[in-house]
């Protein structure tokens, strides 16, 4: 019997799936660093989400295992190097939360566009500063994509029926449907909105710096809905306080909490979210059931 282990929470249907294949599956969300070294042993898969880091001592401890699926796009919580030399199969569900993602940069953009969150906590501390909070229409405005794979084309096709012009840069695609491909300093210049639809890899590590924000429009607005670590957060924060940017938006962070003392809590022009892309009902449910279904298949092939 095979026995698959789960340390991040999935799906109750792609639970159900794997039983039904008649695997042996333990959910145990509470094992996280040494204590998944302690007791990897034995199992034969290991899905996960964000939360585990299956580092090469994980992957080193575990004896019989063949397969890793991570319930979620990046896999930058795996030690892919580790697997490969382990023979270790890796999986992951890139297109399952696509549209999550995109709806939720789509609501940075409003949320920018007119000062939705700040609006409200103006009127919870009792003001009405109704002048204050004039807004911009996002019709007629340009949103940039760094990055258009699957996440990326369907913000385009949100913004697009929004009458946004959309244009993109990404190293691997020279065509698209919706966008229209341009160099990445073209994006910097011509944008007013640009959202981030990367992977952290050594390239796009801090690819947005203080460089990078001096080539954007004056009142830009920046979205990073995609990895932490894309976004230089301290050259972020003196864009936003010089006023180089209308505002800003994140979802994703290079230390996951923010510190408590960290200046991005303090501007008041800065939405926040805790990495709450992917999390609908809607795409955990189709992330769980497709990471399930792939583990199956590939221990009874």
């Amino acid at each position: 019997m095979f026995k698959v282990l789960i340390t991040d929470p999935i799906a109750p249907e792609g639970v159900e799936i794997l039983k039904e294949a008649g695997f042996q599956v333990d959910e145990r969300p509470e094992w996280k660093g040494e204590k998944l070294i302690e007791n990897i042993k034995g199992y034969h898969a290991l899905i996960v989400r964000s939360a585990t880091k299956v580092t090469a001592d994980v992957i080193a401890a575990a004896d019989t295992l063949k397969v890793i699926g991570r319930a979620g796009v990046g896999l930058d919580n795996i030690d892919l190097k580790a697997a490969k030399e382990h023979g270790i199969e890796v999986f992951n569900t890139p297109g399952a939360t696509a549209i999550s993602v995109a709806e939720l940069a789509l609501g940075f953009i409003l949320s920018c566009a007119r000062w939705i969150p700040i609006a409200d906590r103006s009127i919870r501390a009792g003001k009405w500063e109704k002048k204050r909070f004039k807004g911009i229409e996002v019709y007629g405005k340009t949103l940039g994509i760094l990055g258009i794979g699957r996440i990326g084309t369907e913000l385009a096709k949100r913004a697009s029926a929004l009458g946004m012009e959309v244009i993109a840069y990404d190293p691997f695609v020279e065509k698209h449907e919706i966008a229209r491909m341009v160099s990445f300093d073209d994006v910097l210049s011509r944008a007013d909105f640009i959202s981030l639809h990367l992977p952290l890899t050594e390239d796009t590590y801090h690819m947005i710096s203080d460089k990078e924000f001096e080539k954007m429009k004056d009142g830009a607005v920046i979205i990073n809905a995609a990895r932490g670590g894309v976004v230089d957060e301290n050259a972020l924060v003196k864009a936003l306080r010089s006023g180089k940017l209308r505002c800003a938006a994140l979802d994703v962070y290079e230390h996951e909490p923010p510190p408590e003392d960290s200046p991005l809590r303090e501007i008041e022009n800065l939405v926040l979210t805790p990495h709450i892309g992917a999390q609908t009902i809607e795409g955990q449910r189709r992330s769980g059931v497709e990471i399930a279904t792939k583990i199956r298949d590939f221990l009874t092939k």
